[in-house]
């Protein structure tokens, strides 16, 4: 018989909440290039879910979101904390709170125990994450600012406009500037925006990224700081592939998440004509189920 962690977590419709309170970072992501997440009622409110779900100690909960509850304290299952439940859904096991592993703990089930059947989440923890929206409203102030990411996202933004001249022509300064104008340019694009705004292990101007595929391999590769994730960070790459055939036709930066699956980026060479020879940098409304798609996160320096 298959034990309750061997085997994704019974679901059920999504407990009522409010928007996500916030992304939520342990001490150690400051490695990363995060700031460590401030004490909030949210902490609370995932720490009496993650031991509804038998992976947490059911004790006196505080507000601090640990380096411990965030990666687990043992290898024993009621310790693994938010990366245990991450595992066990396949999720990517960062420890991080985002959209996705938000609305994983609203959707699982209590696997064992007196509270086995009911939804993870209860009612007061409801009322905590209420409270953490009033609190934070979405975000945590300034806790991207001066990463690496956060810039090069910026720096895209501030290209929204710009088009390839003459028209059709793949003519660009991102082309020009690494050495492959003329070509279709949306990885050069990504390519210029993070080597104009830094020094990222993952990007070189002139080699590695003018073809998204190179891109989508190392990162399954774990190659130059790339990695594919489930839980993409704002200024993190997003891959598409529109005819679901294994070959990735385009690439942009990730924005911000909105509704249903839906997300926004900030993408090179796209229109509303052409997703991926389109011509201009623009701001897209992309669904993530409506082509074959790949986040891939990137490394800070």
């Amino acid at each position: 018989m298959t034990d309750w962690w061997q085997q994704p977590y019974k679901g059920g419709p999504m407990v009522d909440t409010p928007p996500l309170p916030r992304q939520l970072y342990p001490p150690d992501a400051n490695r990363y290039g995060k700031k460590p997440s401030t004490d909030g009622p949210d902490v609370v409110a995932y720490k009496r879910t993650v031991s509804r779900a038998g992976r947490w100690p059911w004790q006196p909960m505080d507000d601090s979101f640990s380096s411990a509850f965030s990666h687990g304290k043992s290898g024993n299952v009621g310790e693994t904390g938010v990366a245990g439940v991450q595992r066990q859904q396949h999720l990517d096991a960062t420890g991080w709170i985002g959209k996705n592993t938000y609305n994983t703990l609203r959707s699982i089930r209590c696997p064992d125990g007196p509270h086995e059947g009911e939804m993870a989440m209860d009612a007061y923890s409801v009322e905590l994450l209420y409270e953490a929206w009033d609190l934070f409203g979405g975000h945590e102030p300034d806790n991207q600012a001066g990463t690496l990411r956060d810039k090069a996202l910026k720096t895209a933004s501030g290209q929204v406009g710009y088009s390839e001249s003459p028209a059709g022509s793949n003519m660009t300064k991102y082309g020009a500037w690494y050495g492959a104008n003329g070509q279709p340019w949306c990885a050069m694009f990504t390519t210029w925006c993070y080597e104009t705004s830094g020094d990222s292990p993952s990007f070189m101007k002139g080699s590695r990224y003018a073809y998204v595929p190179y891109i989508v391999g190392d990162a399954y590769a774990g190659r130059y700081g790339l990695a594919v994730t489930d839980d993409p960070i704002a200024g993190d790459l997003v891959c598409y592939d529109w005819g679901f055939d294994g070959e990735y036709d385009h690439v942009g930066l990730f924005d911000s998440w909105q509704t249903g699956g839906k997300f926004w980026a900030v993408e090179g060479n796209t229109s509303t004509e052409s997703d991926s020879n389109g011509g201009s940098v623009m701001r897209r409304t992309r669904d993530r189920a409506a082509q074959a798609t790949v986040f891939v996160h990137v490394k800070e320096p």
